[in-house]
């Protein structure tokens, strides 16, 4: 149940949500001295690949994301092995669409998603950027700037995938 409609437009939404956080008059000063990075470092980089690299892995991200937001999908993880599964008029087929039609549009708000999209980032998002930091010898700083445009960006994710029908 992905409507990959979403999920392109949800991608973008690391990148808008990365133009606002990183900018100087915003983390993007305190970003670049808590990760030892210097302005000709960002000028000397190709741009193109590292944005379009972003998207494809951020396509990746919001995929994962959807199946955390929209709870009515796992119905269809449930009962993939079922006989009759992909016959429409099967005991399950028919199961899955009366179920459908009575709960398909539960907790399909933003809000809703948007409150998975926190849950994710705090418990997937900042774990792994934090335990990467400190092996990299990176400071609270560095570990908060990218854990919080995560979680941010998360949050904007979550709450489009899981809004959009």
């Amino acid at each position: 149940m992905i409507n990959f409609v979403a999920v392109l437009v949800a991608a973008l939404i690391p990148m808008a949500v990365g133009f606002i956080w990183y900018n100087p008059k915003v983390f993007g000063n305190a970003w670049m001295e808590a990760a030892d990075m210097t302005q000709e470092k960002i000028e000397g980089a190709n741009m193109l690949v590292i944005f379009g690299v972003s998207y494809v892995l951020s396509i990746f991200a919001a995929s994962a994301l959807n199946f955390i937001v929209i709870h009515q999908g796992h119905i269809y993880s449930i009962l993939v092995d079922e006989p009759g599964f992909n016959d429409p008029s099967s005991e399950i087929g028919v199961f899955i669409a009366d179920f459908m039609e009575k709960y398909g549009d539960n907790f399909r708000t933003f809000k809703h998603g948007a409150f998975h999209g926190l849950i994710a980032g705090i418990t997937l998002a900042l774990p792994i950027l934090g335990i990467n930091a400190l092996f990299e010898r990176k400071g609270f700083k560095y570990i908060a700037i990218n854990a919080g445009y995560w979680i941010v960006t998360f949050v904007l994710m979550g709450g489009v995938l899981c809004a959009w029908k």
